[in-house]
C-alpha cells in the first residue's frame, strides 16, 4: 500500500500536530479518526489563525463535505507530527486539500483528502469563499 515519493516538501504548509496518550488504539498506534481530528485541527488552525477570524462570529462557515485518507505508515503517541496541507483545487465556494501527516524526520505516514464548502451560518446556502480566506488558500495552490 505504499505511496512512493510523497514528501513534506510537495505540501507549502506545514502545521505541528500533537497527540494524546488516549489516541493509540489497543494495537499501539493512533487510532484511524485521529488522523481526521488532526487533519481538520490543521486546516482550520492554519485559517483562523493567520486570516484572523473569529469562527463563531463570523457569518459563514466551512463544512465538511467529503474527506478522506489512506494510511502509509504507523505513527503513535507521543511522537510530535506535522500536517502538511496543499489546496488542489479552489472553486468559487469550496476548496480541496490534499493533507500529509509524518513525524520528524519520517515518511509521510498518511495521505490524505478534505472539502470544504462554504455557506451562510443560517441558511447553509453556499457562498463565496470569503476574501480574506481566499487570498490565504491562493498560497497553497499546487495544482
Amino acid at each position: 500500500m505504499a505511496e512512493p515519493d510523497i514528501c513534506p516538501s510537495e505540501f507549502p504548509v506545514h502545521w505541528p500536530v500533537t497527540t494524546r496518550w488516549a489516541d493509540n488504539d489497543m494495537f499501539g498506534h493512533l487510532n484511524n479518526a485521529v488522523y481526521y481530528a488532526l487533519f481538520d485541527t490543521a486546516i482550520n488552525g492554519w485559517i483562523n489563525t493567520t486570516v484572523g477570524i473569529d469562527p463563531l462570529a463570523v457569518p459563514w462557515l466551512g463544512v465538511v463535505a467529503e474527506s478522506g485518507c489512506r494510511y502509509l505508515a504507523e505513527l503513535r503517541f507521543p511522537e510530535p507530527l506535522s500536517v502538511g496541507l496543499s489546496v488542489v483545487r479552489l472553486g468559487h465556494s469550496s476548496v480541496t486539500y490534499r493533507l500529509g501527516l509524518w513525524a520528524p524526520d519520517g515518511p509521510v505516514a498518511a495521505v490524505g483528502h478534505w472539502v470544504h464548502v462554504y455557506v451562510d451560518r443560517q441558511n447553509r446556502r453556499p457562498v463565496p469563499i470569503p476574501d480574506a480566506v481566499l487570498a490565504l488558500l491562493e498560497t497553497a495552490q499546487t495544482g
